[in-house]
């Protein structure tokens, strides 16, 4: 942990997870994903930010939370309001 953070949020949001533990994050926050999903976007450089400690892929929760929050269209009434919104957001 960083000597500037100060706050349980910010030490929070650093916590390293597991890909499989990463998944179980998104899941639970109501962001369907699976960990091969998250491997596969890893191998492609699209999914949320990751190192590596030695072979094992290390997420933070607040990149995770980031990412997912990006890759969600706005709140909406109908499915075209909210593409329409992700669109002209994009």
């Amino acid at each position: 942990m960083e000597p500037y953070m100060n706050s349980t949020q910010d030490a929070d949001s650093e916590t390293l997870l597991r890909r499989s533990e990463a998944a179980a994050l998104l899941n639970a926050a109501g962001y369907p994903i699976v960990a091969t999903t998250l491997a596969t976007m890893a191998s492609r450089g699209t999914g949320p930010q990751f190192k590596r400690f030695g072979r094992v892929p290390l997420y933070r929760k607040g990149d995770l939370m980031e990412w997912a929050e990006k890759r969600s269209s706005p709140y909406g009434f109908s499915v075209s309001e909210c593409e329409t919104a992700r669109t002209t957001a994009a």
